[in-house]
């Protein structure tokens, strides 16, 4: 979190939670939800707008947490602004440590999250659209589209053994909320 991101959470303790405003979608791309696009529809049916400024994605990214309950959130200062979430709370992106196609039998790819930040997989997770999840050491996500041709190879190469996954019963089993509630 943001240094001036704590100070402003001890300058101002009691600031009101926000519900509804910020979506992550399962491409990791972050969605502002003003009212007039939350009373328009559910997300991800409408989306909102994609928010695009480097720096605005970037301290997002730097200031996306959880709570106790599962409940991820942005830590806008003194303002929490949980988020819905799309799949899961973390977007995979696959990259193989070597670009040279016969090379791929001999490495494994390396994992990280949408806002950057490196994981070790623990378990693989396929749903019945075929969609894949990984857990891992930062917690439960799914695998972003684009990188499914090498998450397809650790699974051809036995790095991975996806596992049945009812995906409605997935924020029950690995603790994850995906739209939060006031109260």
């Amino acid at each position: 979190m943001d240094d001036i991101v704590k100070a402003a959470l001890q300058k101002w303790p009691n600031v009101p939670d926000c519900y509804g405003w910020l979506a992550l979608d399962a491409r990791g791309d972050w969605y502002m939800r003003d009212e007039r696009i939350q009373h328009a529809g559910p997300f991800p049916q409408v989306k909102g707008s994609r928010i695009t400024h480097d720096k605005l994605k970037a301290f997002i990214e730097r200031n996306y947490l959880a709570d106790s309950a599962g409940r991820w959130f942005f830590q806008n200062g003194p303002q929490r602004v949980y988020l819905q979430l799309e799949a899961a709370p973390w977007v995979w992106r696959l990259q193989w440590s070597t670009p040279e196609p016969d090379a791929l039998e001999s490495g494994r790819p390396s994992v990280s999250s949408h806002t950057g930040l490196a994981a070790e997989v623990r378990s693989c997770w396929l749903d019945g659209e075929g969609r894949l999840y990984l857990d891992t050491s930062l917690g439960f996500g799914i695998v972003h589209s684009q990188d499914m041709l090498d998450a397809a190879r650790a699974v051809e190469q036995g790095l991975w053994a996806p596992e049945p996954l009812d995906a409605a019963e997935a924020p029950a089993r690995f603790g994850f909320v995906r739209e939060p509630l006031p109260g």
